[in-house]
């Protein structure tokens, strides 16, 4: 198994973040996200440690989890 993470799960993390209060790190880890797209705003399936892309662009997975983090931390934010 790959160590490399799968985007549902940052933007879980995020989530989790936001529920737990912790705001500013919640946008820090959003906002650090946002840094994986490549040239032209597509997101791989898998990010490798160093930032590497790797694998497929299932753009529906990818724009969820970003589309629902932005929601919750926007929320959470006011």
């Amino acid at each position: 198994m790959s160590p490399a993470a799968v985007w549902r799960r940052p933007g879980a993390a995020i989530d989790a973040l936001d529920r737990a209060g912790r705001l500013e790190e919640a946008r820090t880890a959003f906002e650090k996200m946002l840094t994986y797209a490549n040239h032209v705003g597509l997101y791989a399936e898998e990010i490798a440690p160093t930032g590497e892309q790797l694998g497929n662009f299932p753009q529906a997975f990818t724009h969820l989890a970003l589309i629902d983090a932005a929601v919750t931390l926007d929320a959470a934010l006011g």
